[in-house]
């Protein structure tokens, strides 16, 4: 597996688990059990995730030549929860290695 769809798979992953946990375990104890430190300390990790997500899309796009709607649809999965995991399956998933010249 190459290295840039290593990140881009990896990234994907670790980004849409982070925002789930936000979502469903972070936020309701914020509100619900008055943890706000729980927010804070997730929401960094998936600030960071988020943004090695974008950066890795950007290199996937410009390294397996993704078209715009691809490029889009990876972008916009980071901004809806579960997004990134039909990115990896419908597009990430698919890549195929590049050749090395001969």
């Amino acid at each position: 597996m190459s290295t840039v769809k290593q990140h881009l798979r990896i990234s994907a992953l670790l980004e849409g688990i982070s925002f789930i946990v936000l979502l469903v375990i972070a936020m309701p104890l914020k509100y619900y059990a008055d943890m706000p430190q729980m927010v804070t300390y997730v929401g960094g990790a998936h600030g960071f995730l988020f943004i090695w997500y974008v950066i890795a899309v950007m290199v996937g796009r410009e390294a397996y030549k993704f078209t715009l709607w691809q490029t889009a649809i990876a972008l916009l999965g980071s901004l809806v929860p579960l997004g990134t995991f039909y990115a990896d399956n419908k597009i990430f998933k698919k890549i195929e290695p590049k050749r090395e010249a001969d």
